[in-house]
């Protein structure tokens, strides 16, 4: 369970990363809703006691049970939609004296199980019997989750389990295929629901999309958005401060909701203004980059697979938050790594960050 390691072989710079960013989001966080700041910086220092100890256990013996991570995610999913704690309109959390999001830790655990079990299938990564089975792996806990219904994590996930088995070795030309069916697909999804609705979305997903698509057709809809929009153009190239009382803030005159949250990123766009938002982007590519880097050291195809779904974890999440605050997505609901408020986000955050480590700690060079 636990080995000896090399200290020159720990990741320091991923660690200096993960944590500037994390006071980064504190501070803007206390700016958004000072009453949120203190329980960031618990979930901070829960966060940094879960990586420590998480980076000295052995990932082989973490992954020995890695089939019990895959059926606790599927427990604990269901379990969201038989007694789950509901939140404007959205069923995705657990009350247990604190509240508790499943499919946050969902998307680590995904990662660990289909480590092993990709690894351990490698040779059969392009069979077609085994991509359908591993399909229908995927579509459970999918499932379970577009159920919450929670889209976005759906498809952030998703994106997860794709990475993992491309860079297992899934052929060029399944992917080309598969993309050349997708980008139609959601093209045409597009065009009806424009011109039609659509039945097989949920009526406040097409809404937001119409809302998106067409915001001065649907103010009360898209309101948000360009309100966030607002704020960061606003900021200019310095911005207007954090903790300021401008009186013209988009922020303090509480146009912006879930500031410290999925809206986080208007918030520091608004008072940081774009030296500000291009810091957090850039330190949020650093902590993918360092993840490539430690996967492409890593002693076997488990370990190079951790880092590769966490690095497309904080990077794909990252680019539709961004893309979401900044209107080139529809609105939806996902928190940004490491910077929104959210005690699970973060120490779930960290507690896979705390593999990367264990990984490079074991890395056949660094």
């Amino acid at each position: 369970m636990f080995r000896t390691y090399k200290l020159k072989n720990l990741n320091i710079k991923l660690i200096i990363g993960i944590l500037a960013l994390t006071i980064l989001g504190i501070l803007i966080i206390g700016s958004a809703d000072a009453d949120y700041q203190n329980k960031q910086i618990l979930g901070m220092i829960l966060g940094i006691i879960v990586m420590g100890i998480v980076a000295l256990i052995d990932y082989d013996f973490v992954l020995q049970f890695s089939r019990l991570y895959y059926v606790a995610v599927i427990g604990l999913l269901a379990l969201v939609l038989l007694v789950g704690d509901s939140s404007k309109g959205a069923t995705r959390w657990i009350d247990v004296g604190i509240r508790f999001q499943p499919s946050e830790l969902g998307k680590v655990l995904l990662i660990l199980f289909f480590a092993s079990y990709l690894m351990r299938n490698e040779d059969e990564i392009n069979n077609p019997k085994f991509i359908i089975q591993t399909a229908i792996l995927a579509a459970i806990p999918l499932a379970l989750i577009v159920k919450e219904p929670d889209l976005s994590t759906t498809i952030v996930t998703f994106l997860i389990i794709a990475s993992l088995m491309f860079v297992t070795g899934l052929s060029y030309k399944l992917v080309g295929i598969v993309l050349g069916i997708t980008i139609p697909a959601i093209a045409i999804l597009l065009l009806v629901i424009v011109n039609k609705g659509s039945s097989i979305l949920q009526g406040y997903q097409s809404l937001r999309i119409l809302a998106w698509l067409k915001p001065e057709e649907y103010p009360e809809t898209a309101y948000q958005q360009q309100n966030s929009i607002m704020a960061i153009g606003s900021g200019q190239f310095f911005g207007k401060g954090l903790y300021n009382n401008s009186v013209d803030s988009v922020k303090n005159g509480n146009y912006i909701s879930e500031p410290h949250t999925d809206f986080i990123f208007s918030v520091a766009g608004e008072e940081m203004g774009f030296l500000g938002s291009v810091l957090i982007i850039l330190l949020l590519l650093f902590i993918v980059y360092e993840c490539i880097q430690t996967a492409k050291v890593a002693k076997d195809l488990s370990g190079k697979l951790i880092c590769s779904g966490m690095a497309a974890l904080v990077g794909f999440q990252s680019f539709v938050n961004i893309c979401v605050v900044t209107g080139l997505f529809p609105n939806t609901g996902l928190p940004l790594p490491f910077v929104s408020y959210g005690l699970t986000s973060l120490v779930t955050m960290y507690f896979g960050m705390g593999f990367v480590l264990n990984v490079g700690l074991q890395a056949k060079k660094y």
